[in-house]
């Protein structure tokens, strides 16, 4: 009986294998997936479709056209799901919530982002967490905000008088490069608050993991002296005056007893974060809507006259005044719905399988949000490629940039 039962045990394990293959397939044959274009290439899957001379977000868009509003694509060994339509948006940012709650993990954030430690780029757990609350809470929020309010008003002012000379200078008119000119507006906002300065090296990251260790290594020296300064400071003079966003790091991190070392990784990534996302975002939003405004007089006109009557000539415009401007709104939010600074959103993860628009999702796909094609959906927005901030006036007057409002999510939800 033994050896039978021997014997017959071999037979078993296969057989058992086989239907728990068939088992397997039968399910993954149910599951349905979503549509995927032609062409991938092993290792590199679709990136060879990518490298052309067309703008990723366009590229993505031709997509959709062909693929529907939500379609994979493999970067590299990488699934994404590119989603291009704001009810499947708010499907993975309300429905799928915790499901997305992460980014992906990539070789240039590792060495250039303090191994993660970014808060727009960390991973979801623990420390995002307490990083977000303390964003939120401290370096955000409105109090803080206010504290550092002359800041804004002082540069702004220098701002406005530097073109103001040079118009002047030039008999009443001055040809400008306002891209640079703004640029350099928003870096000098951002870093008197964070006291730390902006770096040119940063454009060099675009080639070999060896440029971006030299670079990281530029950085980290930077903006480490910079925390040291400010420790000294703290020793020989004590927390006196107005404090910037690494003063309150410091003060609430000792607090706590965080280890040194701890604390100047925290610091160091939280700064490049508000410089990195303060900056690039600030240039293109100003500058697109600028461009906008020269290129549709009636427009700006209509601006202006808001302006001379709620603010008038004789002072600057303060926050204050923003809730009486409802056109310029208007005009923000069309310059944000056309031209997003972000065309397709910082990726996320699937942290566990999901379902998506009816397509399974298995976990460790990216999801990549195309805002570029997103706001421009005709079913949403009449006329979507024209410039019309009246919209805003009218059936969309309620609709915000705050996230909630899946149709117009620039800055992203959740």
């Amino acid at each position: 009986f033994q050896e039978q039962l021997l014997l017959a045990l071999p037979f078993t394990i296969i057989i058992t294998i086989l239907v728990t293959i068939i088992l397997v397939n039968g399910n993954t044959q149910q599951q349905r997936r979503p549509p995927e274009p032609v062409g991938a290439l092993p290792f590199i899957g679709h990136l060879h479709l990518l490298w052309k001379s067309q703008l990723l977000h366009r590229k993505f868009a031709d997509m959709a056209d062909e693929h529907g509003p939500a379609f994979v694509i493999r970067l590299g060994v990488h699934r994404a799901l590119v989603v291009s339509n704001w009810e499947i948006a708010k499907e993975c940012f309300t429905t799928n919530d915790k499901v997305f709650p992460t980014r992906p993990k990539s070789l240039a954030v590792k060495y250039m982002g303090y191994d993660h430690k970014m808060l727009g780029f960390a991973p979801y757990g623990p420390y995002w967490r307490s990083m977000r609350k303390l964003a939120t809470v401290e370096l955000l929020s409105s109090r803080r905000l206010e504290l550092l309010k002359h800041v804004h008003d002082t540069e702004i002012s220098s701002f406005i008088k530097e073109l103001y000379e040079q118009s002047v200078k030039n008999g009443g008119s001055a040809v400008l490069e306002m891209k640079d000119r703004i640029g350099d507006l928003a870096t000098n906002i951002i870093v008197r608050m964070d006291t730390i300065p902006f770096l040119g090296c940063l454009d060099v990251v675009i080639g070999t993991i060896g440029k971006i260790k030299r670079t990281a290594k530029e950085l980290d020296f930077v903006l480490g002296n910079w925390v040291n300064e400010h420790r000294e400071r703290r020793l020989n003079k004590g927390i006196e005056g107005d404090q910037d966003f690494v003063d309150v790091m410091l003060s609430i991190m000792d607090e706590n007893n965080v280890p040194t070392q701890e604390v100047d990784v925290t610091i160091k990534a939280t700064c490049l974060s508000l410089v990195l996302g303060g900056v690039e975002t600030n240039v293109v939003t100003l500058t697109w809507a600028i461009s906008l405004l020269l290129n549709n007089r009636h427009v700006l006109k209509k601006a202006q006259e808001e302006l001379d009557i709620h603010v008038g000539n004789q002072r600057q415009v303060e926050e204050s005044d923003i809730a009486n401007l409802v056109y310029l709104q208007a005009i923000i939010k069309e310059t944000l719905r056309l031209y997003p600074a972000t065309p397709i959103l910082v990726p996320r993860e699937a942290m566990e399988d999901c379902t998506v628009a009816g397509f399974h999702i298995p976990a460790g796909t990216q999801l990549l949000v195309n805002l570029w094609k997103l706001q421009r959906d005709p079913r949403i927005w009449h006329k979507p490629l024209d410039f019309l901030p009246e919209r805003f006036l009218s059936d969309r007057a309620n609709i915000d940039v705050r996230g909630q409002n899946f149709e117009l999510i620039p800055f992203g939800s959740g």
